[in-house]
């Protein structure tokens, strides 16, 4: 199994236990241990934990991000799903140095068009890329290693 599509089960598992926790407003320790039981390399489990640790830690700052983009929209409008994967997407923005951007963004598009509505991969693709947009631009973007790979090519491809 490569290494894409391994991380693209370990992302919708994550949805699924945040998207539990939200509901329930209580310890995601069960549904984490129940839902992450058959991952067995290290890096992927540790990758899953962090991801959904980082979302629930910073969950404020994340609302916050949605909230500047969809200033007419009230954040309980925004279907439960959609709002989760924005913020798993803000969050590898934000906390992940190792993910490319453009990575973050495209497996947020492709779990939502797969577990939300039709609408969802576009509306994502706004929010997340007006974030990375703004992120660039302020200079907030923290990307290092593997993260910068999305950066480097467009750099050679513009200087072409």
């Amino acid at each position: 199994m490569s290494q894409i599509f391994k991380r693209r089960l370990i992302r919708e598992k994550v949805l699924q236990i945040l998207y539990a926790y939200e509901i329930n407003k209580e310890g995601h320790k069960t549904t984490l241990d129940f839902l992450l039981e058959d991952i067995t390399d290290v890096a992927d489990r540790e990758f899953a934990i962090e991801l959904i640790l980082k979302v629930i830690k910073n969950i404020d700052i994340l609302d916050k991000k949605i909230k500047e983009r969809v200033a007419n929209w009230e954040m309980n409008r925004i279907a439960l799903i959609d709002k989760i994967l924005l913020r798993m997407g803000i969050c590898e923005l934000l906390f992940f140095p190792d993910i490319p951007p453009k990575v973050s963004i495209n497996e947020s598009i492709e779990i939502a068009k797969e577990y939300s509505t039709a609408r969802s991969g576009k509306f994502i693709n706004g929010i997340l890329d007006a974030i990375l947009s703004e992120l660039k631009e302020t200079g907030n973007l923290n990307k290092k290693g593997r993260g910068l790979v999305d950066e480097s090519l467009t750099k050679s491809t513009a200087k072409k």
